[in-house]
């Protein structure tokens, strides 16, 4: 019997591991992600809603595409592809890049923003 006590608790931990892979996991994620950011882009996501319009998952990573509309608009909402990594039992939208994966543009130099314009390659 003690023999087999390994495997079983192999299986117990396999067990309890949550699966997030799956389409209100990474909704979460983004929610989360894009009200963190509220100070810096001025989207107030009371006001929004997300759609997860496509995912694909391999190992500790997603890339999901959101559907971010205004409530009760018809259209004019945006698409925007995500890069996620998986933190325990949650997703956490990765750090350091624009959504579409590519670093965040530098500001021409010498060059001032318009005023009221959200800084330039800040997460």
């Amino acid at each position: 019997m003690k023999r087999y006590a390994p495997l079983a608790l192999a299986l117990l931990l396999a067990a309890c591991s949550k699966n997030i892979q799956n389409q209100e996991a990474v909704r979460s994620a983004v929610v989360d992600y894009l009200a963190a950011r509220a100070p810096q882009t001025g989207l107030s996501m009371d006001s929004m809603t997300v759609e997860v319009a496509n995912m694909s998952f391999e190992k500790d990573t997603a890339r999901v595409t959101v559907s971010i509309t205004p409530k009760g608009a018809n259209g004019g909402g945006m698409q925007m592809t995500y890069n996620l990594d998986r933190k325990g039992d949650k997703w956490v939208v990765r750090p350091g890049a624009t959504p579409h994966g590519m670093p965040a543009p530098a500001a021409p130099s010498g060059q001032a923003l318009p005023p009221g314009h959200p800084a330039v390659g800040q997460q």
